[in-house]
């Protein structure tokens, strides 16, 4: 039985640099172009030589996504851009056209291709098609039943991945067309709109200006809201169904959020692995992914198709128990300190959580702060703001301290 890879999102260094930290095996990430995140911070040539050797270092991958639907003007240029993240050292491209695919293995045949899930891989055919071709990965489709997955794996060779965690689109695997029709941003080239998290109401023709609920909400409907995917306590069914790689979307989420969720699925892998015959996925688990922005979950397409119980009619809101309020960036065991950079307003005699990587949560009172030039602050109201701290016990670079919400 082969330990999955877990693999994260990385919308620039920083998240790149934390989801290893907290215990990634793997980030994918985009350039400045050919991706499908237009709007993430995205990565320069010399980022992405930076992230490749941070990574490098510390035994872990790198794939770039190179997943748009392609016009004949977005080829212009890609093969010098696909033969410099060769020689870059990416360990995968992440593609999903098949001229991409063409021109990828003509100008670097040695770099592994990764199929994206925007080329709606939900049958065994197709995967046997794509791993003749020389692809080395397929990225299941979302659409796709724990069932039929098994299916998938025991008529190919070829590594499969599938999404464990995150948004779900309410478009086929990712490829929407609502937000190119309503707004002209192409999703499909990296530019979505998010117009299906949009608040709608009905407009009879005949009565223009008067807006009607679709449901009983005043507000209006979100009949495009998918509840996010969470498949944390089926770690074993995700094993078992042959999968190589777990996959946590979200390129555009914050670094709390990236920390969180790698830290709590790399504990429950290494926790199954340990001993999968007893394996139960922990309460405190559960309670760590409520903390962090997030629609109500769901186990999407993994038991059966999906149902209205899967999608949220009556509000767009997310929901989370805490918030983000500092990223620690050293700590001095002689003074028992540590610089923090603020992420959010904080004051003495407020009580915080600090979650650390690879180590239990703790709680404390913030009881002294100073400014860097070493005079004493009661609150740090600066937009990252850097502040010298008391903590109760040592705390590694990249600890982030959260503050519970108010109900």
């Amino acid at each position: 039985m082969k330990k999955p890879e877990l693999l994260a999102p990385a919308g620039n260094l920083e998240k790149l640099k934390i989801a290893l930290t907290y215990g990634a095996d793997a980030v994918f990430l985009g350039g400045k172009a050919y991706g499908l995140r237009a709007f993430s911070d995205n990565f320069t040539d010399d980022d992405v030589r930076e992230a490749v050797a941070y990574a490098h270092a510390l035994g872990r991958r790198v794939y770039v996504t190179v997943n748009i639907i392609p016009h004949n003007e977005d080829l212009v240029g890609l093969p010098e851009y696909i033969r410099f993240l060769s020689e870059a050292g990416v360990d995968a491209l992440i593609v999903s056209d098949p001229g991409i695919f063409s021109v990828a293995r003509s100008v670097a045949p040695k770099l592994p291709l990764h199929i994206s899930t925007q080329a709606n891989n939900t049958n065994w055919a197709s995967a046997q098609f794509w791993q003749s071709q020389g692809a080395k990965r397929i990225v299941l489709a979302r659409e796709l039943s724990l069932s039929e997955i098994r299916g998938i794996r025991e008529k190919t060779q070829v590594e499969l991945e599938a999404f464990v965690h995150g948004a779900m689109c309410i478009s086929y695997s990712g490829r929407c067309l609502l937000s190119n029709y309503l707004t002209g941003r192409d999703a499909n080239r990296g530019e979505c709109a998010q117009a299906c998290r949009w608040k709608y109401s009905v407009v009879e023709e005949t009565r223009p200006g008067q807006y009607f609920p679709v449901l009983e909400d005043e507000r209006g409907a979100y009949v495009f809201n998918s509840r996010d995917l969470c498949m944390l306590p089926h770690i074993g069914d995700l094993i078992a169904a042959g999968l190589d790689s777990f996959k946590i979307e979200g390129r555009m989420k914050s670094v709390h959020y990236v920390a969180t969720v790698v830290k709590v699925y790399r504990e429950a892998i290494d926790t199954y692995f340990a001993d999968p015959s007893d394996f139960v996925a922990r309460p405190e688990w559960l309670t760590e992914l409520a903390k962090i922005s997030h629609r109500a979950y769901t186990t999407g397409f993994a038991f059966a198709k999906t149902t209205e119980a899967d999608q949220i009619y009556g509000d767009r809101t997310y929901h989370q128990t805490h918030d983000f309020v500092g990223l620690v960036h050293s700590y001095d065991p002689v003074s028992k300190t540590a610089i923090v950079e603020q992420r959010n307003n904080m004051k003495t005699g407020e009580e915080i959580e600090i979650m650390q990587p690879g180590q239990s949560n703790f709680q404390q009172i913030i009881t002294r702060m100073t400014d860097v030039e070493g005079n004493e602050i009661s609150v740090a109201p600066h937009a990252q703001q850097l502040v010298r701290m008391d903590v109760q016990q040592p705390v590694a670079p990249f600890s982030m301290l959260r503050r519970q919400v108010s109900p």
